[in-house]
């Protein structure tokens, strides 16, 4: 399921058009179902203004829901899409790449689901892999070191050279 957040807010800024209580409710009626799920979480999507709520949300959302997957990306904002034309106004303050290894760290922080965990983040760090619960620890410790050490400029100038997703 492309749910991108689990935070209401967020949800309603990028018009989703369900609220969090409808996610939960669906991913409620698939568990019962027996049929295997996934949530994806839209790292960046919330901009500065909410990044934490965004992440901390998600996390209890996608924890109580229990995918089988959680998937993350980064946000890229690309020539004629309406966010990208929302941040030239200034009506939305994309993250930094530093700020987006630290809302990550927080997603799986608040992250308590075992799960596959997979990520695609400009980092290039590889964090993806079952048995995120076992691997929690080491993946806090990856972001720590990238937000820490990471070359953002360069992670800045490959996020801005994608074309596609």
């Amino acid at each position: 399921m492309g749910s991108e957040s689990g935070d209401d807010w967020t949800l309603n800024r990028v018009n989703k058009k369900c609220s969090s209580a409808d996610i939960s409710e669906q991913c409620a009626k698939l568990t019962e179902a027996g049929i295997d799920f996934w949530l994806c979480f839209l790292n960046g999507v919330a901009g500065k203004e909410h990044s934490m709520d965004h992440a901390i949300h998600s996390a209890e959302l996608f924890s109580r829901c229990r995918p089988i997957l959680v998937g993350t990306g980064g946000l890229t904002l690309f020539p004629g899409t309406p966010l990208l034309e929302e941040a030239e106004r200034g009506e939305f303050t994309p993250l930094t790449e530093k700020e987006m290894l630290m809302e990550l760290k927080v997603f799986v922080e608040h992250l308590t689901c075992d799960c596959y965990f997979n990520t695609h983040h400009t980092s290039g760090l590889y964090l993806s892999g079952p048995d995120f619960l076992k691997r929690k620890d080491k993946i806090i410790k990856a972001l720590e070191e990238a937000i820490e050490h990471g070359d953002m400029d360069a992670l800045t100038a490959m996020r801005r050279n994608k074309r596609t997703l």
